[in-house]
């Protein structure tokens, strides 16, 4: 655990927001990281119905508890100031609220703990520590490298444990049943510490090459005073020391695996034989088999010993999920029971990963499955219109490291995203610039390996929203090949099966049925019958980026182009079209792109008079829609 420097009064903060919104936001650190360290804020939905500014500790302490890995915690308190009290009042009020989830939580109390107050006419941030009184602190630092800095120092354990837990209760006393499946319960819990217990840890299947060997940590050793040779293993045994060109993130961390054994039998020291006990039920009785699969996420540095790991994280974790598992199937136990599935996940802006629980007798847009994620993306500030919290997008532990880290050639050269990003101005002078929302890649002509060259050019342009699409979480299909494409197209009936394998052109409409197809996106489609009159639609190609933030395709003749954004004067209708062009067929280069221009602004008619719009050819634009939902 990090050590409690109360000398040491410096706030540092990683998040790359804290939310500040009216209410309380409980800031969220780590035990193993310094003091005053602040990873995230999660706002508090659960308030008192006397009091709307006070939290409902006990709601909020359920839901955090499921929420947050192990290895994480709540480290103090946010909350916007008011007019009638101080700064410093504010600060005490954040910092009890936090000392009273912390207790609630079973989290230590000796803990220093950070009040945050929010100036609501400025907007500035104050903080304070709790140590024998109240203080301000003046330094705070905001880290450049977050992700780094978290990623680079630690490490995930997980632990998946199928259970079936029997539960034998009176046919005429249902209230029986209840109290039997907490019996059970408490019956599996007990078996965590059991002295018979064995945890092995190793890493995950494929993760390194030379993967270390397995450790076997036994529960009768926890706590021994003396060391053994697996007591003295730190979480770095099975971490890598090759950081070069490392991505940190939680997806890319450094993975161990656990996993749970129970000895049912032992060496004796004479021979006995089975015994089995019959006790007679007293009247009429019904079985009951609830299976739970619990999914255990928790983080720790490298530094911390593995059997600390195992006896301070990995096994209150397990008891944590199935005492809220069996919670939330007691309302309905013999009824319609739910069928219950953790998952975890790591929303964009988050250090972190987070922890859901979905009951998967509800369809994904089912209401209730629906009201759910909604409760997650409140307290988590996600927007209320991205599916950033659907099954698709969650977390594979299981999987390699460094398998999240995007789409890749076959010859292992990784495909370029937001090339746009820091190329050269438009040149217009007063003009709003309006662009694609959140990331994408480039894809184009040859690449792959794959020869479209003089025809696929549209093909590569709808590849690249659909990687658009897949990045920001819409979607969990995997960018569409040509033949992919075209097999789509067939399966409609807009074309016939010659079609696939074939070499021939595809257009905006043919883009807007893909898209539906394929991920249920409806598409707006503008038409034009000159490149002249593209300028006269930047207006409305303006809305569409503040709005909708997809990439555009345009088609013309036999050409396509992919739209990023525009750059429009409204009072002398000057504007520029920022163009990623697909017909590039050179690597990965990406100073050879934007100095070729085949990513850069282009005006209608340049200085010298050229057109990039053709006035005697007709102009197609498909808009994609980006779908409302969460």
């Amino acid at each position: 655990m990090a050590d409690d420097n109360s000398n040491a009064k410096t706030i540092r903060i990683l998040t790359r927001k804290l939310q500040s919104d009216s209410g309380i936001q409980w800031l969220i650190g780590s035990p193993f990281l310094p003091n005053y360290t602040i990873l995230s804020s999660l706002r508090c939905i659960h308030t008192l119905q006397s009091d709307p500014l006070s939290p409902d500790i006990n709601k909020e302490a359920d839901d955090i508890r499921v929420l947050l890995p192990r290895g994480f915690e709540v480290i103090g308190a946010l909350i916007v100031g008011t007019a009638s009290s101080s700064v410093e009042r504010a600060a005490k009020d954040a910092i009890d609220a936090s000392s009273r989830l912390r207790k609630a939580l079973s989290h230590s109390e000796n803990q220093s703990l950070v009040g945050a107050v929010v100036d609501p006419s400025s907007g500035g941030l104050s903080f304070f520590v709790s140590n024998s009184v109240i203080e301000l602190v003046t330094t705070v630092v905001y880290e450049e490298q977050p992700d780094k800095y978290v990623w680079e120092r630690g490490c995930i354990l997980y632990c998946e444990l199928p259970i079936k837990l029997p539960v034998i209760y009176p046919a005429k006393e249902l209230k029986g049943a209840e109290s039997m499946l907490t019996h059970a319960t408490e019956a599996v819990i007990a078996k965590f510490r059991d002295s018979k217990t064995t945890y092995v840890l190793e890493t995950p299947d494929g993760s390194t090459a030379e993967a270390p060997h397995a450790v076997v940590i036994r529960n009768r050793d926890l706590d021994l005073s003396t060391e053994t040779n697996a007591s003295s293993l730190l979480c770095s045994h099975f971490c890598s020391e090759d950081n070069n060109h490392k991505s940190y993130s939680a997806e890319n961390a450094d993975k161990i695996q656990v996993s749970f054994l129970l000895a049912t039998s032992g060496a004796t020291l004479k021979p006995a034989a089975p015994v089995a006990e019959y006790i007679p039920a007293a009247g009429e009785a019904k079985l009951l088999v609830v299976d739970y699969k619990l999914k255990v996420i928790c983080f720790a540095t490298k530094d911390i010993r593995l059997t600390d790991a195992v006896s301070k994280l990995i096994i209150p974790g397990l008891v944590d999920q199935l005492h809220t598992m069996k919670n939330m199937t007691l309302p309905n136990l013999l009824s319609q029971r739910p069928k219950l599935h953790p998952y975890h996940f790591n929303p964009p802006r988050f250090l972190h990963p987070i922890i859901a629980i979905y009951d998967s007798l509800y369809g994904e847009t089912e209401m209730k499955q629906v009201e759910v994620r909604r409760s997650l993306h409140s307290r988590l500030g996600l927007p209320s219109d991205q599916p950033l919290l659907r099954i698709a997008n969650a977390m594979n532990l299981s999987n390699a490291k460094d398998s999240a880290s995007g789409n890749t050639l076959k010859k292992g050269i990784s495909l370029l995203k937001d090339v746009h990003i820091g190329i050269p101005s438009s040149g217009v002078n007063g003009g709003d610039v309006s662009l694609v929302k959140g990331s994408y890649e480039y894809y184009h002509y040859l690449q792959d390996g794959f020869d479209d060259s003089g025809w696929g050019c549209a093909y590569r342009s709808l590849q690249t929203i659909v990687s658009w699409f897949k990045i920001q979480q819409y979607t969990s299909i995997g960018v569409p090949s040509h033949r992919e494409i075209q097999q789509a197209l067939v399966e409609i009936g807009d074309k016939d099966p010659s079609f696939i394998g074939s070499r021939e052109w595809i257009g905006a409409i043919e883009l807007s049925f893909v898209l539906d197809k394929l991920l249920g996106v409806s598409c707006k489609v503008i038409n034009v019958r000159s490149g002249d009159e593209l300028p006269e639609k930047c207006r409305e190609l303006m809305m569409h980026f503040e709005t909708q933030g997809t990439p555009i395709m345009i088609g013309g003749g036999v050409l396509a182009y992919t739209l990023l954004g525009v750059d429009y004067n409204d009072t002398t209708g000057d504007c520029a079209f920022l163009i990623l062009d697909p017909h590039y067929t050179g690597g990965e280069d990406l100073k050879k792109i934007v100095n070729g221009g085949w990513c850069g602004w282009k005006k209608a008619i340049d200085s010298k008079g050229k057109r990039f719009f053709l006035p005697n050819k007709f102009y197609n634009l498909l808009l994609p829609q980006r779908p409302n939902m969460v």
